[in-house]
């Protein structure tokens, strides 16, 4: 799959509700999170909604919803995307869903009121479900056991591609998943993305392994 380099300038226009932002942090708890999951991302966001400014002009700015820390809270926020550009230290890519899965599976309304909700209600970051999502040999055991490292589904908190995941679900656009157990890679290694993805910010070198490759079904434990 190609990854093309893009100012923001280009993409923002193109950009769509549940267009998913992949983030490459250079934090302590991002390195850990690259780490255990053999990856360049450590944190993914969606785009919520294109924001049309009545004014009579024909500006606008795009919305990103996550579960982060970001002013101050540590939980499901809303915020500029522009903003989150500006100030993030790191590699931001862009994945733009296929035209496929936009046409045929993407109800945009239940997409926005499950992840508005879990804004309005300022749902709290889930760090031990985060950490336990990351370390995945620890999951199975025979007879078809979970280990402990494995998520049983729970929306009491988010971390990052639970939220994402469960949005993407909620919409119609992946069948039943457990997104509790979707880290920032496996969500961009989903089988529902355009042929490109780009990139936006960093290091224009790295990239998205096995991007759009596999099937949401394969989490649907």
């Amino acid at each position: 799959m190609a990854a093309k380099q893009i100012k923001y300038s280009e993409a923002r226009s193109q950009m769509k509700p549940g267009d998913v932002i992949a983030f490459g942090g250079k934090g302590h708890f991002s390195e850990i999170i690259k780490f255990a999951t053999r990856s360049e991302v450590s944190h993914v966001g969606v785009i919520l909604q294109t924001q049309i400014v009545d004014d009579g002009g024909d500006r606008f700015f795009n919305q990103i919803i996550e579960s982060t820390s970001l002013n101050g809270f540590n939980g499901v926020t809303i915020s500029r995307f522009s903003d989150r550009l500006d100030t993030y230290e790191g590699e931001l890519w862009w994945l733009p869903l296929s035209d496929e899965i936009r046409s045929k599976k993407f109800n945009q309304k239940q997409f926005y009121d499950f992840l508005f909700n879990q804004a309005k209600n300022r749902v709290p970051y889930d760090m031990p479900q985060a950490i336990k999502s990351s370390l995945d040999a620890l999951d199975k055991l025979p007879f078809g056991m979970h280990g402990p490292t494995y998520n049983s589904e729970d929306f009491s908190k988010f971390f990052c591609s639970e939220l994402v995941a469960a949005g993407l679900e909620q919409a119609g656009s992946v069948g039943k998943v457990n997104a509790s157990e979707v880290t920032p890679i496996d969500l961009c290694r989903w089988e529902i993305y355009s042929g490109t993805y780009y990139h936006l910010k960093g290091d224009s070198t790295k990239r998205i392994s096995r991007y759009n490759s596999l099937s949401p079904s394969k989490w649907n434990v």
